[in-house]
């Protein structure tokens, strides 16, 4: 039986086979006995994308990873990076930090700020992620055309992630094939991706994208 532990696009945490490629938390949010989330879904506004692997570190999903048995943070896991991103979560500064560094210089240059911090980024994030609140924008067809790759819309409860001046459905097992956005014309659309992260996309940042976006 599958932990529940995977993240979609939404920020919703289910109980799937799938893994993917990235770890993360929003600290501890689960029971180590159960092995099952409590009532809530984060439990501080740093929320995170860390790597699968680290110094040979190997922690119990869900179980006791800190010092005299107790929970340590809650281990969620991702498709990729674009799918974290769009759930609100950043890089890590501990086992990622060049993209942690990376992406909160880019924070700094959209916003104006000359010595950006990562805790300047999770309030941002805290109030627009849609898991903690956040109320996801409407936007029309003609303006998928200006977003930047890596920005993931819902139509309903479908998410697709853009690329290239097109669209890929998201699953947890991977993306589908690529369709044209007036595909979407006369439906409602809305933005996942947090405004801040959309913001730091349109300045360079590159996010690792699933395998299955390449075929």
């Amino acid at each position: 039986m599958p932990l529940q532990n995977r993240v979609d696009p939404f920020g919703a945490i289910h109980a799937v086979p799938e893994r993917g490629l990235f770890t993360g938390n929003r600290g501890i949010i689960h029971d180590p006995e159960t092995k099952t989330l409590l009532k809530k879904r984060w439990a501080l506004p740093a929320w995170i994308i860390c790597a699968c692997q680290f110094r040979n570190v190997r922690r119990e999903p869900m179980g006791r990873n800190r010092p005299g048995g107790k929970a340590g943070w809650t281990e969620l896991f991702f498709l990729d990076e674009v799918t974290a991103l769009a759930a609100g979560h950043r890089p890590c500064f501990f086992c990622r930090r060049e993209r942690a560094a990376d992406f909160v210089t880019r924070f700094g240059e959209a916003f104006g700020i000359d010595e950006p911090r990562a805790p300047m980024v999770d309030k941002r994030l805290h109030k627009e992620r849609l898991a903690s609140g956040g109320r996801p924008p409407a936007v029309t067809v003609p303006e998928l055309v200006g977003l930047p790759d890596g920005t993931m819309i819902a139509q309903g409860d479908a998410a697709y992630a853009l690329r290239a001046g097109k669209a890929r459905k998201w699953s947890f097992a991977g993306y589908a094939d690529s369709i044209a956005l007036d595909r979407f014309a006369g439906t409602s659309l809305r933005l996942l991706t947090p405004a801040t992260t959309i913001a730091v996309l349109r300045l360079g940042f590159s996010p690792v994208w699933h395998p299955s976006a390449d075929t």
